[in-house]
């Protein structure tokens, strides 16, 4: 057994600024799925959406938001959040994060850069050339891993939350976690004042996605069973366009590529999105994802084209380096010719519900960034809000800790797996794994029916009991965990989808392809 102040499930931006902010005063414990750099955040290509130029505002910014997220929006967690955009990106280059400098024109910030994305209507996206998130994680990562308060738990994965209600306790506060060791192949008991889940996304719950690997909705899943409510599940960003190349798994062609001109076309080169939104190539991801989506299927068409290429090649060399590059290692010269692109899961707006300290209904935990739901991105999240929500909610994670001291960590058992054996066929959990992305894919995606999420659904409770069983009988592995999270995951999606009797952001129904009046979350309670 192991004691921390703190216990950080999740090592993106959410986790790292919480441990950061934490660190010199509190034992800080920070688990992390394979390395420390391998979470969402790095991916994350464009940039950072902040009220950083003069000509900008932030009722602009709010007002964005709000028009991205269909009116579901929260007002008084976007007012918040957007109003600390400004301090949390000088934290970040207090820290050192090298963003792209601009001494030529009007649109910068003290010299960096700003450029704009789809459903902006000002440049306020601060970056670090096309990989904004590695700049910013590779430059706090040296510093959680130098810091002698934060022991780093790397090629961990977090099994269940401990709580008092597991324990037998009249209270029902969360006291930490049991956390698989995948090295030594052994479950630990990891115990806490304060847990916070920072594990991102539910991306892999899709065939196709841009998410990672560890995108598998942990945080999301054991929050459920822990107690805690969620939210706007129904909502999944799938992001317009990814890169359509059978050696490219995973490959984002970032927003930014249309905010600096890119258009859109069928693969005869004729341009369709000014047929589907008077905003054409700038509108927000959903309604871009929707035309691509109908395009292709009208068409029968594998992929659509993003051209960029009329533009100089210098200037699409120096703004988009490693897109460049991954291109013209598969062939693809985007100086000369359009990039094949598709739709892909990309973020999950919903997760556990939280107040702007982070915390959820379950008491000492706290849920941060892709996990949570602040009500920030609404029913469609307006591009480089996320990596923005991971700081200042992080931050204010931060805070609330400090000013919340921990009651007595009572006596917890180990874990106890005296009753189970090895796995017998590890191809259950293979199979298992690969039915449930697929019928995600084509029942759960971009457009949806009562029938197809019918269909879903009674599939997931089939796959419920026999992953069940298997946990119940057999020791615990990473694939195990993952696809147990990923199936409870896949539930909250489906049924959150079949609550909502309307079409709005990013869930289009065609049994209710209107828009109610009234905004209202979807929310479900344990």
């Amino acid at each position: 057994m192991r004691q921390f102040d703190v216990l950080i499930m999740g090592s993106g931006l959410a986790g790292m600024t919480i441990a950061l902010k934490l660190a010199d005063k509190l034992k800080v414990g920070l688990v992390t799925k394979r390395a420390l750099r391998d979470g969402g955040s790095g991916w994350a290509q464009g940039g950072i959406a902040a009220v950083l130029d003069d000509a900008d505002s932030i009722e602009l910014h709010i007002r964005d938001t709000f028009v991205a997220g269909a009116g579901l929006c929260d007002a008084k967690a976007t007012r918040f959040i957007i109003e600390n955009s400004r301090d949390a990106i000088d934290w970040l280059i207090e820290m050192g994060v090298p963003f792209t400098r601009d001494d030529s024109g009007d649109t910068n910030y003290h010299g960096y850069h700003l450029t704009r994305e789809g459903g902006h209507s000002h440049r306020r996206i601060i970056h670090a050339a096309d990989a904004t998130g590695a700049a910013v994680i590779d430059t706090l990562a040296k510093k959680v891993a130098a810091h002698p308060g934060i022991t780093v738990l790397e090629d961990h994965i977090a099994l269940d939350l401990i709580t008092g209600r597991k324990l037998g306790l009249d209270d029902d506060r969360c006291w930490g976690a049991y956390v698989y060791d995948k090295t030594n192949d052994r479950v630990e008991t990891f115990v806490a004042g304060h847990t916070v889940l920072a594990t991102g996304g539910a991306g892999k719950v899709y065939l196709y996605t841009t998410n990672p690997d560890v995108a598998t909705g942990d945080g999301i899943a054991m929050g459920w069973r822990a107690g805690c409510s969620v939210s706007n599940m129904e909502f999944i960003q799938f992001h317009p366009t990814c890169l359509y190349h059978p050696h490219a798994k995973s490959f984002l062609i970032t927003e930014a590529v249309r905010g600096e001109g890119g258009i859109l076309k069928l693969p005869d080169g004729t341009r369709f999105m000014p047929q589907h939104d008077e905003r054409a190539e700038l509108a927000p991801r959903d309604v871009v994802a929707r035309a691509i989506d109908f395009e292709m299927k009208k068409g029968g068409y594998d992929c659509v084209y993003l051209d960029i290429s009329y533009k100089p090649a210098s200037f699409i060399k120096e703004h988009f380096p490693n897109i460049y590059q991954r291109c013209l290692e598969l062939g693809i010269d985007i100086t000369r010719e359009p990039i094949p692109v598709v739709p892909a899961a990309h973020y999950t707006c919903g997760g556990l519900v939280v107040d702007l300290s982070g915390r959820t209904d379950v008491a000492g935990l706290y849920a941060v960034g892709e996990a949570a739901c602040t009500g920030l991105h609404g029913a469609n999240r307006l591009a480089s809000n996320s990596l923005l929500e991971c700081m200042v909610i992080g931050k204010a994670t931060a805070e609330d800790i400090l000013a919340t001291p921990p009651d007595t960590i009572p006596n917890v058992p180990e874990w106890d797996e005296s009753q189970v054996t090895d796995p017998d066929e590890e191809v259950v959990i293979a199979h298992n794994w690969d039915e449930l992305r697929r019928f995600m894919w084509d029942y759960v995606g971009i457009v949806r029916t009562n029938k197809r999420l019918e269909r879903a659904l009674h599939r997931i409770e089939l796959l419920q009991h026999e992953i069940n069983d298997y946990y119940t009988n057999f020791r615990v592995g990473n694939d195990l965990i993952e696809l147990r999270n990923l199936v409870t995951t896949a539930q909250l999606i489906v049924q959150s989808a079949m609550a909502r009797k309307e079409s709005r952001g990013l869930h289009y129904s065609r049994d209710y392809p209107g828009m109610l009046p009234e905004a209202t979350p979807t929310v479900l309670k344990p």
